[in-house]
């Protein structure tokens, strides 16, 4: 009879008849609730619920786990969320744990833990095991090896294509990045730093190929292999571009003609995510967190946050400056002062718009520096556009306060000044950050707005100086 018919607790009887939180899960401390739990609840619900509880809760967890259960659970946690069931467990359960976990995987998860605690789990885990974590984890954060899977699928140059379509069969998990073809005997799932690299089968042509025919008859080979291929330090961000270039979104990671790993479509899917995240903390003006919001304390929050606001406050105070130095025009048209957030405001409001653009586009579609001047013709032609809908805009309102001619004016021509100004600066910072080696999500809404901020403070009294004094 089936584990659910024997169990009659209230909770368990609940549970049959529909989805329940964890906590509810967790009171009837039987595995089969957390199977039930892990077969109605969808993925990103999974991780928030356990994210959410405390240590007893996460050890509570750990014992009604059974090695299906706490594979699919692993499997639907994001790093932070398992690194905290991990360090609330004790070391050789959490290595048990983490080595339900591919190897790429495995190795983000260790880089949430401390130190001491990320130790004593590896010194839990079978030495070979250990051995090719601490191989991960010694290759820099946000480089492309410490992404990679090693352990993928070869066969040597000699097999066919039937040897290739066996080696996939043998490990289903490795198949959907293809087959690797090399000069080495044919081993389906090893890894060794000698084996040069000769070129790659993708799964769908095992598939259709002739399985008697050479693998080196359909294999990509290796040159053209390298239009995708990064070298073990690149940078993250060029994963991206070069799992753009990839026929199946896959990146081998290659040194010297040798195959060092593969990062898979869900190792690419975590960068985009990961990079996502960073350019809109930076474009928000703050730094990124490193862990999912809930997870972060307010210490935490207090150091992303509180060194970028200190930096635009100093920025911001060049605005008083300029104000005290138009004091005198100021005082001669008071009416001029009713005016300064809105100008500023739509100066700052069109730089957000154009850098946000560019630093999607220079992610998704390769814009970059050689780009400059078609980006500031397209951009100072839309600018001249948006000037004239704002300076419209912009005048119809001086007009309903009731002002004079003078200032009307002054607004009207101002707006558009500020407007095109605006879309000049924003149209070249990022593209000129990025050709010096800077990270263009820098150029943050808030500092856009706060460049913006001064320069148009001196353009509108500069035009008020013309016009209306």
């Amino acid at each position: 009879m089936p584990l659910f018919a024997r169990t009659t607790t209230p909770t368990l009887e609940r549970l049959r008849r529909a989805p329940a939180d964890l906590a509810e899960v967790l009171a009837a401390r039987t595995p089969a609730a957390v199977t039930l739990w892990l077969g109605s609840t969808p993925t990103d619900e999974v991780d928030a619920q356990v994210a959410a509880l405390d240590r007893r809760e996460l050890t509570q967890l750990a014992d009604v786990l059974t090695p299906e259960s706490a594979s699919r659970l692993m499997d639907r946690l994001e790093p932070h969320t398992a690194g905290m069931l991990l360090d609330a467990v004790p070391a050789p359960t959490a290595a048990g744990l983490l080595g339900l976990l591919p190897e790429d995987e495995a190795s983000r998860v260790v880089r949430t833990l401390d130190a001491d605690v990320a130790a004593r789990v590896l010194a839990s885990l079978p030495n070979a095991q250990s051995a090719l974590l601490r191989g991960l984890l010694a290759w820099p954060e946000e480089s492309a090896a410490s992404w990679m899977r090693p352990a993928y699928l070869h066969v040597d140059q000699d097999a066919r294509v039937a040897d290739a379509l066996a080696a996939a069969r043998r490990d289903p998990d490795c198949a959907d990045e293809g087959v690797y073809v090399d000069r080495r005997p044919v081993h389906a799932h090893a890894f060794s730093d000698e084996a040069a690299l000769l070129g790659w089968i993708p799964l769908r042509a095992l598939v259709v190929a002739d399985p008697d025919a050479p693998v080196t008859g359909v294999m990509v080979a290796r040159d053209e292999l390298r239009g995708w291929s990064v070298s073990a330090l690149a940078d993250q961000e060029h994963v991206l571009r070069a799992a753009d270039d990839s026929p199946d979104g896959v990146v081998p990671v290659l040194e010297d003609g040798v195959l060092l790993g593969v990062i898979t479509r869900d190792g690419v899917q975590s960068i985009r995510e990961e990079e996502g995240d960073e350019d809109a903390a930076l474009q928000g003006g703050t730094s990124p967190l490193g862990r999912p919001y809930l997870q972060a304390s307010p210490w935490r929050l207090w150091r992303a946050r509180a060194p970028w606001l200190a930096v635009l406050f100093l920025a911001e105070m060049y605005t008083g400056t300029v104000l005290r130095a138009f004091e005198d025009e100021l005082s001669h048209v008071v009416a001029l002062a009713f005016f300064i957030p809105l100008l500023i405001g739509t100066g700052g409001n069109v730089g957000t718009q154009i850098t946000t653009t560019l630093i999607r586009a220079m992610g998704s579609e390769g814009l970059r520096a050689r780009d400059l001047v078609r980006v500031v013709w397209k951009e100072s032609r839309t600018g001249v556009l948006l000037g004239l809908s704002m300076a419209a805009m912009g005048a119809a309102r001086a007009w309903t306060l009731g002002v004079g001619g003078p200032v009307i004016l002054t607004v009207a021509l101002s707006l558009a000044a500020i407007v095109l100004w605006a879309s000049l600066i924003a149209a070249v910072l990022p593209l000129i950050l990025r050709r010096i080696g800077i990270d263009p999500a820098v150029v943050s809404s808030p500092m856009i707005a706060t460049i913006v901020d001064g320069t148009g403070l001196m353009i509108y009294f500069t035009i008020a100086r013309a016009v209306a004094l």
